[in-house]
């Protein structure tokens, strides 16, 4: 099952920039909008083909704009790197409300998959209780072959 992201998402960080002081960018405001229709994870390089083909609606953005906006996006929270283990680093949004997902990764054509699972999130959290630790993130990544590649 997949999360479906709303646009509060990009509201959130449009507000949240402003309040920090940066400048409206068009740059900014073309990768909010992308990233805030995706269910998952995007690489910098998925993101900036994502924007070149005009899936996104607008104009292209040059990389080195896309990385700068992502840093940016980072460095308030917005987004998440996210490292599969597989040495290519994803972003993912962050959703004020707490919000998150999983990830199944595909070991032979790098498919990423996104669930979530209500029972694996109690059991993570009877898990912190029972060994006394305080959980603030968790991050599960279940890895193997996707349907095609089987």
């Amino acid at each position: 099952m997949t999360v479906k992201i709303d646009s509060a998402w990009a509201s959130h960080a449009r507000q949240l920039l402003q309040h920090a002081g940066h400048q409206k960018g068009a740059a900014r405001d073309t990768l909010i909008d992308l990233l805030s229709r995706e269910t998952c994870a995007l690489t910098a390089l998925e993101i900036e083909a994502k924007l070149k083909t005009g899936r996104s609606g607008a104009r292209p953005v040059a990389r080195a704009s896309v990385y700068r906006v992502l840093d940016l996006l980072q460095e308030h929270g917005l987004v998440n790197r996210v490292d599969l283990g597989d040495g290519i680093t994803r972003y993912e949004i962050v959703d004020p409300a707490g919000h998150h997902h999983h990830h199944m990764l595909c070991d032979q054509c790098g498919r990423l998959v996104p669930f979530h699972d209500p029972a694996l999130e109690r059991s993570i959290s009877r898990l912190s209780t029972r060994l006394g630790f305080d959980t603030t993130d968790h991050e599960v990544t279940l890895r193997g072959s996707c349907t095609n590649c089987r």
